[in-house]
């Protein structure tokens, strides 16, 4: 009879001894009850704690508390399972659970492969993950149910990171339950009060797994004035901003008004120590409501070129007005002794390193780099060129696409920021898009992972969609096990996913995916391929031939899918149904490519009708997987240029 015991109590050690148990007994139906204990002196059985309590070395990690180190010494008896911390024991249990044979595909129950078997193996295995920031941000059109599988599997497949954007993030939850974009389902209103119970549910599933949580973002510019963003780049009436918050209003083209109608893109006279004493007041307020939060970012407003002009603005780069600010908002958390962990963003208009000012208490903050204008052509292989950076122009700036010069904008910052700094990616918001098999995605983010040690970058969290699984999870699963563990060959993790979600003919789902994905080209759907500029950013004959041979492609295929769809596994079941849904899906694109290509916009437009009908139609089956709005909105740069 196996047994575990907890050699600490902890809540996230807790859930780790009952996710140990649960998949033991699915692996094993046969084995019969599995107790738990709490046995700090425990010597038999699975014994789960923290390294320390096992007297294990943690010198590699700069801090256990962030650096996540897994233990596992196990044979087929039990052993030791241990992390550097409660967040990483639960990761190791996981790590454990993969030597046995499980997989974690995509989300959600049908995304589990678990194995039966007869007898555990002996597992001797140490790993520190190879980057300290490994997770995701909300974005897109969320729902609850699916927020709660997200967060669960994202310890699954080694990831330790989950953030939450905005107080309300109102904008995204509506995107799902007013079903924008989808031409057939009733809108289903939902109020910022239930949303706000929402993200306090999410909140504590994240808490419970020991993941580190990131809060906030945009925001900052607005609430503190009395000025309702809700999460939301919703136009609003001018009339509603209160009439003391105006004079703080950036001030652009001699006018201080909301940046284009919208609060969340307005920023404010930074120059005004009254505006930065209300905004510092307000972080330190929420900061010492909200003590759960592990990291908070304080980001400034979003879009470009919105920053105010007056002449005392004038007087210092955006980036040192925002490094003051964030001095000022250090100095009131030290005052009320709130050791709250900040934040501060490199995007957009901060790409532009501070010139004068330097933040003044380092250990509180952390840098995060957001290169939101690169090309996804690239990747962080590339050599930082500072002698592409330009001067900043306020209100006149061009953001930089090549990644040598987003690098080179980053190396700059470096010389004024010693401390730690990760990315904040966008694979999984529009750009997943433009790749319908999810091919050229996988290969992109293990290129980008893999890179990033180069220039000093200590992960990803990457803002996207959380249903980011539709034709496979595999670009996903990529993303998560190669920030753990970026020794792993592709090759390697492509055999590993396909052959765990398909069966014996992974190999065919392989090679048909790559078809796809050399048809449908990613640069091409980024718009960055046009034979004739005077023709449109997408003519181009050529890609247009390509995508004439989808139809048959897919047709070939879906009699390998009708003969491999009733797999034993359940996840092999629905990964093969997901790739038969797939088909009408990557042929509605193809359609809308061959007469795009060409510079048929009446016949493209009509296509698209088709195909967002239909997918209106589908988007309840899929939407675990399929984010009907935000492919629209990528799309929609396609529909209309």
């Amino acid at each position: 009879m196996y047994t575990i015991c907890k050699v600490v109590s902890h809540p996230t050690i807790d859930y780790a001894a009952e996710e140990l148990k649960k998949y033991l007994r699915m692996m094993m139906p046969r084995c019969g009850e599995i107790p738990i204990a709490y046995q700090p002196n425990g010597k038999n059985g699975f014994r789960l704690g923290l390294m320390k309590d096992f007297e294990l070395d943690t010198s590699d990690a700069e801090d256990d508390q962030l650096d996540d180190i897994v233990f596992i010494q196990a044979d087929d008896n039990g052993g030791i399972i241990a992390g550097s911390n409660p967040g990483a024991l639960l990761i190791a249990v996981y790590r454990y659970l993969r030597f046995c044979g499980c997989r974690w595909l995509f989300p959600g129950i049908d995304g589990e492969s678990i194995p039966t078997v007869l007898s555990l193996p002996a597992v001797h295995y140490r790993k520190k993950a190879d980057h300290r920031y490994r997770g995701q941000c909300n974005e897109g059109a969320e729902y609850q149910q699916n927020m709660m599988e997200t967060i669960d599997f994202t310890p699954k497949i080694g990831m330790n990171t989950y953030m939450l954007e905005f107080d309300v993030p109102t904008s995204y939850y509506f995107n799902y339950y007013l079903h924008r974009e989808n031409s057939v389902r009733e809108a289903e209103p939902v109020t910022n009060e239930t949303i706000l119970q929402w993200k306090r549910q999410c909140e504590v599933e994240i808490q419970k797994r020991g993941l580190h949580f990131h809060d906030m973002g945009h925001g900052w510019t607005a609430e503190p004035l009395g000025i309702q963003s809700n999460g939301s780049w919703e136009k609003m009436d001018e009339r509603r901003v209160p009439q003391e918050s105006v004079p703080f209003l950036a001030q652009i083209n001699g006018e201080r008004s909301l940046f284009q109608g919208v609060p969340l893109n307005t920023n404010v006279c930074f120059s005004n120590q009254e505006v930065r004493r209300i905004i510092a007041k307000y972080v330190a307020d929420y900061a010492e409501k909200q003590n759960n939060v592990d990291f908070l970012h304080i980001w400034l407003a979003d879009a470009t070129n919105n920053h105010c002009e007056c002449d005392d603005c004038r007087k210092k780069d955006v980036s040192d007005w925002y490094l003051i600010l964030l001095n000022e908002i250090d100095a009131i958390l030290t005052a009320r002794k709130l050791n709250t962990h900040l934040v501060f963003i490199v995007y957009v208009d901060t790409f532009w390193r501070a010139k004068e000012t330097k933040l003044l208490n380092t250990k509180r903050f952390t840098m995060l780099y957001a290169p939101i204008s690169r090309l996804y052509t690239e990747t962080y292989h590339e050599d930082a060129d500072t002698g592409k950076v330009v001067p900043f122009n306020l209100n006149h700036n061009t953001l930089p696409q090549g990644m040598a010069e987003c690098l080179g904008y980053l190396d700059e910052w470096k010389k004024v920021w010693p401390g730690d700094c990760f990315c904040y990616e966008y694979h999984f918001w529009l750009h997943q898009y433009y790749d319908p098999s999810g091919m050229y995605l996988a290969k992109l983010l293990y290129q980008d992972i893999t890179g990033l040690k180069k220039h000093g970058l200590n992960g990803i969290v990457e803002d996207g969609s959380q249903r980011s699984f539709f034709p496979t999870g595999f670009p996903f699963y990529v993303y998560g096990e190669t920030l753990f563990d970026s020794s792993v060959s592709y090759e390697t993790l492509k055999e590993d996913y396909f052959s765990h979600a398909f069966g014996e003919k992974w190999r065919e789902v392989v090679a048909y995916l790559e078809s796809l994905r050399d048809r449908l080209d990613f640069a091409y759907l980024s718009g960055l391929c046009s034979a004739d500029e005077s023709k449109g950013k997408y003519y181009n004959p050529q890609f247009a031939q390509k995508a004439a041979e989808i139809s048959k492609i897919t047709a070939d295929f879906a009699a390998v899918i009708a003969a491999n769809k009733n797999q034993s596994s359940r996840a092999a079941s629905v990964s093969w149904r997901l790739l038969a849904e797939h088909i009408p899906f990557v042929n509605g694109i193809a359609e809308m490519v061959e007469k795009k290509a060409l510079g048929d916009q009446i016949g493209m437009a009509a296509s698209a009708q088709k195909l967002k009908k239909e997918f209106s139609e589908k988007e309840i089956y899929l939407e675990r997987y399929y984010d009907q709005y935000l492919f629209w909105h990528a799309f929609s740069r396609f529909l209309n240029a």
